[in-house]
């Protein structure tokens, strides 16, 4: 099932690696959904960091994938590929995408797919589905954050850090987040963090262990890696876990295991972009059936700190670039 397409779109394509100027608008073929896919005519997409390593020639898009930068889009659905499920014309959709989401329309898998959450327009639809996963999949799945435990955020005022801020403070945990200035830190504490620590002036295991009597946190969710590394195995409880996505600051450390062996402490983390259409439908079910209501119901939502229109993604990408952002940076399409 389809509706009239244009046989081609406009869509941002990384001419070279480089800086924000190597993005520019090209004209491309409007995609076709495939099996188990949807087409969406895209309002919004997300910006997030994912998106800077690409362009910067770091990140690579896995086999099979568009060259297109966007991790994320909302918009309406216009065709369905065989298999399609759900989903029908003109439903209003936001969507976990390895690749594509810089255009005017964007080929879904449909299981990736979830419903615009009531009363939202397409701008913080889109800011939701790359933050939503990678925190769900990580803080709940990985890390298996409960009620009652302790939860320290890094960067703590980023698209991933006011996401795991609000899931986590909504689903009862105490939460810590760390951010670089005094106004990214009231930031974090009005989204729900008890206490929001500035790495420029302090040091975040000396304070979250004063808040904590000494014992630490039970999760960790880091993506800054270097010397973060030791120093939040430092930060744990008995039993904790640290949770990695990213190595902002490095991966490579020398560490001293010994403390994980006494605290009986775990280390792990995950990609989110490589993994299989399958397991992605397992998380969109999840958040679907965990955090979704929180959203319809007005608890939690994105923080959207700026949009740019699509062929402004060069802009977009500066402003993430000068680490001046609170929360998500949306394109328009």
């Amino acid at each position: 099932m389809t509706t009239e397409l244009p046989a081609t779109m406009t869509a941002i394509e990384i001419a070279e690696p480089g800086g924000p100027d190597v993005l520019r608008a090209a004209e491309r073929p409007t995609p076709e959904p495939g099996l188990g896919e949807v087409l969406v005519k895209v309002a919004a997409a997300g910006v997030n960091r994912p998106d800077v390593l690409q362009r910067k020639g770091g990140y690579p898009p896995p086999p099979g994938a568009s060259d297109i930068p966007g991790l994320e889009i909302a918009g309406a659905v216009v065709a369905l590929g065989p298999g399609a499920g759900r989903w029908r014309i003109g439903d209003r959709v936001c969507g976990l995408v390895t690749g594509g989401g810089y255009a005017e329309y964007c080929a879904v898998p449909a299981v990736q797919c979830l419903p615009v959450p009531a009363d939202y327009d397409m701008v913080k639809a889109a800011a939701l589905p790359e933050t939503f996963f990678t925190v769900w999949t990580n803080v709940f799945q990985r890390g298996r954050l409960e009620g009652g435990e302790r939860f320290l955020v890094h960067g703590g005022s980023s698209g991933i850090g006011t996401t795991a801020i609000q899931i986590a403070h909504a689903r009862g945990a105490r939460v810590f987040a760390t951010a670089g200035s005094a106004g990214k830190c009231a930031a974090c504490e009005r989204l729900g963090a008890e206490r929001a620590i500035n790495y420029r002036d302090e040091d975040f295991v000396a304070v979250v262990k004063e808040l904590t009597g000494g014992e630490g946190v039970d999760v960790i969710l880091d993506m800054v890696g270097g010397d973060y590394i030791a120093r939040n195995v430092a930060a744990l409880r008995t039993g904790g876990r640290l949770v990695y996505i990213a190595f902002l600051g490095g991966s490579k450390v020398e560490l001293d295991f010994l403390p994980m062996m006494l605290k009986r402490a775990t280390i792990t983390g995950s990609t989110l972009r490589p993994r299989g259409v399958e397991e992605k439908g397992v998380i969109a079910g999840e958040l679907e059936r965990e955090v979704w209501p929180l959203l319809d119901s007005g608890r939690i939502g994105p923080v959207i700190d700026s949009t740019f229109p699509l062929a402004q993604a060069a802009d977009a990408h500066r402003r993430i670039d000068a680490a001046e952002h609170i929360g998500k940076i949306v394109l328009t399409v």
